[in-house]
């Protein structure tokens, strides 16, 4: 890759990331609006935890319909990559990898249905209610996950960031609404709920066609036996490797359910939000850092990679540092918005936001191990950790609750990411850590302790502005003068000028 295409690769990344990311931080605004303060007021926590748990359960399933087609595309879509569009039927040839995962986890999902429904008529009788919409909420999961990564490797990843993170959570808070002023019956807003996290794979659907992206014509020719082969190996590993992300990401929740019941869910569920609110802004930037990992694997531009390993992990640090430290420095005044029976929740708050910091430190690990020739071994990595998590989970659950379910959960994404790192170290010599994360957890304990020490209690929503505000100057200040992410100086530099304060 030359240095011009080098240069305009990153420059997407750098575009495509802060765009992003402001989607996420709106989206952010959207679920507190939702999980903080309007699911836990106006739902009892069972609803709250059904609401969650069939949406993980069809998460779950939907990543294994995909039969990992979306690796395969992540991967080997370079190879398709045509100027007219149409590159050789790649996403026909998707949707029907995609139909026939579908249809093989509905027969399944039928197959298994009295176990599961077993399984939860002692502890969340209210799911049994709504297993069968599972299949429709799997359906649309599977096809906007297939649709969402085919259109990041068309090097446009924030328009699906957009459709899940600030379109369909518009949806809800307007079907709330609607329950709230009992315009609904709970059984409705449920149905209603279901159709809003199905519109937007119509209308990213909608967007393929309008921008002349989407064909149904097959490309049979170019399927030859080699590439063939290349599909089914990259596609095995990438159903493990998808898998295993999931079930490491929504597994607490299940065994939350499943030992503690339905209730213990739906609090474990909200609080969980305002610990997972620190990775949030990761989103954006790993959709397109695998499409740019992949292409520079292609040409084993090492530059490349190394630029885009030093950059995030940087960058995703310093955000991370910011929001982990300002919701810890605000957990009090956290906790009074939600009811009494989330207080149980404190710790679980700081124990996922100290996983996620960690995992946003770790940068894009993910896509440049899971795209490289190596993509197998992050497959195995993440199986081993599913079962080090269940174990974790299966002894710190009883002993401590809801926290003992979080603390598993930032242990296994702390293990997974010094294992990656490892491998990348040793294998590639990529080591993107320097003294500027030093200068960062100084700046940030500076500012928290300082905001920290602020003497009056105001009003607890008066009392975060002015600690957020206090804080927020203390920590952005110096990492914008010592310019310590180039990156994010570009973005400050953006929105001053739009501002007009600098020119």
């Amino acid at each position: 890759m030359s240095l011009f295409e080098n240069s305009i690769l990153l420059g997407i990344i750098v575009k495509q990331s802060v765009k992003g990311t402001i989607y996420i931080y709106l989206g952010v605004l959207l679920g507190f609006i939702t999980t903080a303060i309007l699911f836990p007021n106006i739902y009892k926590p069972a609803q709250v935890g059904l609401l969650k748990i069939i949406v993980t359960y069809s998460t779950l399933i939907a990543q294994f319909g995909t039969l990992g087609i979306n690796g395969v595309t992540i991967i080997l879509f370079p190879i398709f990559r045509t100027e007219d569009k149409k590159h050789h039927g790649f996403l026909p040839f998707a949707l029907v990898i995609g139909l026939i995962g579908f249809l093989i986890s509905a027969i399944l999902l039928l197959i298994f249905k009295p176990l599961l429904v077993e399984m939860s008529l002692e502890k969340s009788t209210l799911l049994v209610e709504y297993i069968n919409y599972l299949i429709v909420l799997v359906f649309f999961q599977l096809f906007f996950s297939i649709l969402d990564i085919y259109y990041s490797a068309l090097m446009n990843s924030v328009h699906g960031t957009f459709l899940r993170e600030i379109f369909q959570r518009i949806l809800i808070i307007l079907m709330i609404g609607l329950y709230y002023f009992n315009l609904l019956s709970f059984h409705q807003f449920v149905l209603t709920y279901i159709a809003a996290i199905s519109v937007p794979t119509i209308y990213i659907l909608y967007t393929l066609i309008r921008e002349g992206h989407f064909t149904l014509r097959l490309d049979l020719a170019f399927l030859n036996k080699t590439l063939l082969k290349s599909i089914g190996a990259v596609a095995l590993f990438s159903v493990l490797n998808g898998f295993s992300v999931i079930m490491i990401q929504n597994v607490d929740l299940i065994m939350v359910n499943k030992m503690l019941g339905l209730d213990a869910a739906g609090i474990y569920s909200i609080v969980f939000f305002f610990g997972i609110v620190v990775s949030l802004p990761a989103r954006s930037i790993y959709k397109i850092t695998n499409v740019a990992a992949a292409e520079a694997w292609k040409t084993d531009d090492r530059k490349t990679l190394r630029d885009i390993y030093e950059k995030s992990c940087l960058t995703l640090f310093v955000i991370g540092c910011y929001l982990f430290l300002g919701v810890w420095l605000n957990i009090d005044n956290i906790l009074q918005i939600l009811r009494p029976e989330y207080l149980a929740g404190k710790w679980v708050i700081f124990f996922i936001g100290l996983g996620c910091l960690m995992d946003m430190a770790s940068g894009a690990n993910s896509s440049l191990m899971g795209t490289s020739r190596y993509y197998k071994i992050q497959s195995y990595l993440l199986l081993i950790l599913v079962v080090i998590l269940v174990l974790l989970n299966l002894i710190l659950i009883p002993l401590w609750g809801l926290t003992g379910a979080a603390v598993s959960s930032a242990a296994a994404l702390g293990i997974l990411n010094l294992l990656r790192y490892l491998f990348l170290y040793f294998k590639f010599d990529l080591q993107p850590y320097s003294l500027r994360f030093l200068y960062v957890i100084a700046f940030g304990a500076v500012a928290y302790q300082l905001a920290r020490w602020i003497p009056v209690k105001f009003h607890f929503i008066l009392d975060i502005l002015i600690r957020s505000t206090v804080f927020s100057i203390l920590f952005m200040l110096p990492v914008y003068f010592f310019r310590i992410s180039v990156d994010l100086n570009k973005a400050a530099d953006n929105v001053l000028r739009t501002l007009k304060i600098i020119k």
